[in-house]
């Protein structure tokens, strides 16, 4: 098992960008292709937010050769602190509500925005 070291990759302690995360996204699905298993490890990471998350782990949803059965048997994730798993936990939700019927969510969401 191959493992990927948030705070190496991004060279620091702080993941909140989108860019960073397509850059772990990028790895990890390097490893994916080739169905080997990867390992995340969060270790030393002081704060994370969504957008680093979506980026990172919810856009792999996006592809439906990543089942939830694939991720769980080829991606592991390492040293996820109590206070982030609630995070998550809501980042997986969302990104499979949205790519099980993105054009719908997409209408909702423009609706909303535009008072319709």
């Amino acid at each position: 098992m191959s493992t990927i070291i948030i705070r190496e990759i991004i060279k620091g302690d702080i993941a909140v960008s989108t860019s960073d995360g397509d850059l772990i996204h990028d790895l990890i699905t390097d490893y994916l292709k080739k169905n080997e298993t990867v390992a995340v490890d969060f270790e030393g990471i002081s704060i994370m937010t969504t957008a680093f998350l979506n980026a990172a782990i919810g856009q792999l949803y996006s592809n439906p050769t990543y089942s939830d059965d694939f991720l769980n048997k080829y991606l592991n994730l390492k040293n996820v602190a109590k206070e982030d798993r609630i995070l998550f936990s809501e980042v997986v939700k969302r990104a499979k509500e949205y790519f099980r019927d993105k054009d719908r969510f997409e209408d909702s969401t423009n609706s909303i925005i535009n008072g319709d």
